[in-house]
């Protein structure tokens, strides 16, 4: 279960979405958020579902990244979808006891369960397609406007990074730790809940004691290095915007005027 947690992942790849501008993604990617949650009828949100698979083509990552994503998520994705189900008024098309689906519910859970698939796999676009320098970068260039109220941006984006590229190590550290757990005989899959979370203990304090043997390593690294924030240091590599990167925005700039006349000129679904 811990390998199918593809977070903080970067695949390397030849893509245009890996030549652009991280700059560039980060922004489209918080423009995408607001679109999705922004569709009132099944035209906005079929012309959202369909640039969001034209985007995970051009990705030129495999599809079981995505579906790995997915993955995790599903139960919470059920569950959502179930409850935006029996959650509707009006006239009732199947009623069971004081369960009753109507068509209200049908279109919350369709739109629930699209809505979340779209943000998992237009965010983990993002992850693929960026490694955790550029992505670095772009947030302190987006976020350096905050530095003239004294907020340390370099150090915020410093932070972010390191601990979005930790999250497939200690994945894997936990999964190792579950797999020794299991080999001395361990059983965390059986019996009541409460025997469950007590056969994590085992799992959570070498985990623990990992993690922070990680993050002094890291921290004696940063200092033998010299690492003193980010005031006087320079870029090895520069960000510039370049053509792939205005004709993506673009394209995120007609999808967003399509989602909005969808919603103007065509009927609203009632939710």
């Amino acid at each position: 279960m811990m390998r199918d947690v593809t977070l903080g992942q970067y695949f390397p790849a030849k893509s245009v979405l890996h030549s652009m501008d991280p700059r560039a993604k980060i922004l489209s990617l918080i423009a995408y958020i607001v679109l999705i949650f922004c569709t009132f009828n099944y035209f906005a949100l079929l012309l959202t579902a369909l640039s969001v698979i034209c985007i995970v083509l051009l990705s030129a990552v495999p599809f079981r990244m995505y579906l790995k994503s997915l993955k995790v998520i599903i139960i919470v994705i059920v569950i959502t979808s179930l409850l935006n189900l029996f959650y509707g008024s009006g006239e009732p098309i199947v009623q069971f006891w004081i369960f009753k689906i109507t068509w209200q519910g049908i279109n919350n859970a369709v739109f629930v369960c699209v809505r979340i698939i779209s943000l998992i796999m237009v965010s983990s676009v993002l992850t693929f397609t960026t490694s955790p320098t550029d992505l670095t970068d772009a947030l302190e260039r987006l976020l350096k406007p905050l530095t003239v109220f004294h907020i340390k941006v370099h150090e915020i984006a410093m932070m972010m990074t390191i601990a979005l590229r930790f999250v497939p190590t200690l994945l894997e550290e936990t999964d190792k730790i579950m797999s020794a757990q299991k080999a001395r005989g361990a059983d965390m899959e059986s019996g009541s809940l409460s025997k469950r979370v007590k056969a994590l203990i085992p799992v959570l304090v070498p985990l623990f004691v990992s993690a922070f043997r990680r993050a002094y390593d890291l921290a004696v690294a940063m200092e033998c290095r010299c690492y003193q924030g980010g005031n006087g240091r320079t870029r090895m590599k520069q960000l510039h915007i370049q053509k792939s990167d205005i004709f993506c925005m673009s394209f995120v700039l007609l999808i967003i005027i399509g989602v909005v006349l969808c919603n103007v000129f065509l009927p609203t679904v009632p939710r």
